[in-house]
């Protein structure tokens, strides 16, 4: 198996991508890269069996709705209060990942981070135009992962690991992960936090493939489709690997 990390950014120059190699008991690292093209991405996608963006795969359904109907004069008046901001604010996924983590996914409605889902969906769009088809929940080729969660569910310094004096976490990951090769990419993970974060997306890929995440239920599957799913790590990180 195949899995890919994209760490995506609305630049190229901050995007990084990781390929992961699984093969028995072992995990290889085959591909670590700064500064990632459209093009590069799209080939990367179409040649991995999983990929995991780094990146909201749409937005809030109630930000959307509100958004259309200003648009065409067509809103009615609510009771603006902090329950009707949050949800224009955040995606069902958001709050379950603050719930189930405790951890705050950053706002694709309300926060900076709108620029990479900008960059995102044009991705999506590109990459359903060579034939993959764009499931939302991660059911398809295409996953949404969130770095800082899957750390924090496998008991990884998960806070404040982005600034600088990172080394330290590939000491770490390495003694969780013992079977992960990084090969002549370490020293890119170790001085970049962009191309760290690919690796893990990585690595969260891989339990969304083995169905070691956390899927939305009935209920939330609607929101799912149209707003994007956060695949949430269920198990140990050892558990990616089989026993030897």
């Amino acid at each position: 198996m195949l899995t890919l990390g994209v760490d995506l950014a609305s630049a190229d120059e901050r995007t990084a991508l990781a390929l992961v190699e699984w093969t028995g008991a072992s995990a290889v690292v085959r591909d670590l890269r700064l500064g990632a093209s459209d093009p590069e991405l799209i080939d990367a996608i179409r040649a991995a069996d999983k990929a995991g963006l780094d990146c909201p795969l749409g937005w809030p359904s109630l930000f959307t709705d509100f958004v259309a109907a200003q648009r065409t004069g067509n809103w009615q008046p609510v009771p603006a209060d902090a329950a009707w901001r949050r949800g224009l604010a955040y995606r069902v996924t958001d709050l379950v990942v603050r719930a189930e983590a405790g951890l705050n996914p950053l706002s694709v409605a309300a926060d900076r981070i709108a620029y990479v889902a900008f960059r995102g969906a044009n991705l999506l769009a590109h990459l359903a135009a060579v034939g993959i088809p764009i499931d939302r929940t991660g059911a398809g080729r295409v996953v949404e992962v969130y770095p800082a969660a899957a750390l924090r569910r496998w008991g990884l310094t998960h806070r404040g690991y982005k600034r600088p004096g990172q080394a330290s976490l590939v000491d770490e990951l390495q003694a969780a992960a013992p079977w992960l090769d990084l090969g002549a990419f370490e020293p890119l993970a170790r001085r970049s936090h962009d191309a760290f974060d690919a690796l893990i997306a990585a690595l969260a890929t891989r339990a969304a493939a083995l169905g070691l995440a956390l899927p939305p239920t009935v209920a939330q599957l609607e929101a799912a489709r149209a707003e994007g799913w956060i695949a949430l790590p269920t198990s140990e990180l050892g558990d990616l690997v089989p026993s030897t």
